[in-house]
């Protein structure tokens, strides 16, 4: 295994996880808001990784992608997912609506993270050239596109994604009831996406186009 593979692994690992974990962070902090303590009750609403590390999607799956990619010269997109914390709608003050701001508080934390890791690099920009403003940058340039990568893939209007939630909480009721059934069908969808490219050719102009509005913020080049 080449060293810089594993010394670029070392320095995005970071960004990765913090993108995955605070993620569902937010959906429990959101859903204590307007009512629901499960999340609360069962830790979950922490800035600790090891509270929302699923050993497959958070560990596995990223490094499956991050060294396919290394080792075959692809450009595969790196995702993943935590341990999904746990939201009772039922017990949220008004259930349908506050299913909206529960789902998007995912996708507008990594939106807020991806901006964060965008300032770090504008200020790892003007810092004189080393190998740890290198790393810097390296890290930085991860945490945006990871981030964006997890937004645009979450606001997909497939349940059990957050995209999916949200369209739900949209529709009205008796479309809203069918819709929700398709749920036992989104993952192996997903897969399906995944292995056949589709995935990468949905979500890839449309991470693009989130970056080049970020470097346009905040006047850098990714």
């Amino acid at each position: 295994m080449d060293s810089s593979v594993i010394a670029n692994l070392a320095i995005v690992a970071l960004p990765i996880v913090f993108a995955i974990t605070l993620h569902e962070a937010a959906h429990g902090y959101v859903a204590r808001h307007f009512g629901d303590q499960t999340a609360a009750m069962l830790g979950r609403i922490s800035l600790n990784p090891l509270r929302h590390i699923d050993p497959v999607g958070t560990i596995a799956v990223p490094l499956l992608i991050y060294f396919s990619s290394a080792l075959l010269g692809g450009s595969g997109i790196i995702f993943g997912w935590a341990k999904p914390v746990p939201v009772n709608f039922n017990a949220l003050r008004n259930p349908k609506r506050d299913m909206f701001w529960v789902a998007a508080a995912g996708p507008a934390a990594n939106f807020a993270m991806a901006l964060a890791w965008a300032l770090l690099f504008k200020v790892g920009m003007s810092t004189p050239d080393n190998l740890f403003t290198t790393a810097m940058l390296t890290m930085a340039t991860a945490g945006v596109t990871v981030n964006l990568v997890l937004m645009v893939l979450n606001l997909l209007p497939i349940l059990p994604l957050d995209g999916g939630r949200i369209a739900a909480s949209l529709l009205p009721n008796k479309l809203a009831a069918r819709y929700a059934r398709l749920e036992p069908y989104g993952f192996p969808i997903l897969l399906l996406l995944l292995f056949t490219n589709v995935l990468g050719v949905i979500l890839g102009p449309m991470v693009s186009v989130s970056e080049h509005v970020i470097e346009g913020l905040f006047q850098i080049q990714l």
